[in-house]
């Protein structure tokens, strides 16, 4: 199949399928003499493989090891336990951090209760106070900016 129908049977972005195939996740695929690249079914069942992880909120790094480990059949799984073990830790950190900041929106949305001129807006203003590091709102943004999940 070609690209535009790999795309469509993984429902997966061309330029995300070019992207696997250059960090290496997803093998290059043969060529036609006009030089349209053709896919097999075992690239749509690691794309989808893939999919499922990233979808799972795997780091490509973590998708690249597990790959490893599916491409040897015969090794041990222990490092991929280990691995899904540590993705349970991260998620967990995040699910916290996550509600940290629900509970900071929700303060946030108490300060403005009725519409009213925008600068009389609380929200505003506290979005604004936390902007200038005057309350522990803006250490709690980084915080959301910066998952704790990037490897």
């Amino acid at each position: 199949m070609k690209i535009g129908e790999l795309a469509t049977a993984s429902a997966t972005a061309i330029e995300t399928i070019r992207y696997y195939e250059r960090e290496g996740l997803l093998p290059s695929p043969g060529r036609t003499q006009g030089n349209f690249r053709m896919y097999e079914a075992k690239h749509l069942e690691r794309l989808q493989f893939i999919r499922h992880c990233r979808s799972l909120d795997m780091s490509l790094d973590e998708v690249r090891v597990l790959l490893r480990f599916k491409d040897a059949p015969d090794g041990d799984c222990g490092d991929v336990n280990a691995l899904l073990d540590q993705h349970i830790g991260h998620v967990s950190t995040r699910i916290r951090e996550l509600r940290t900041l629900e509970r900071h929106l929700k303060e946030l949305r108490e300060r403005c209760g009725e519409a009213r001129a925008a600068d009389q807006c609380g929200i505003l203003s506290g979005l604004d106070q936390a902007a200038r590091g005057t309350t522990g709102a803006k250490k709690i943004a980084k915080g959301h900016l910066n998952s704790v999940h990037s490897a």
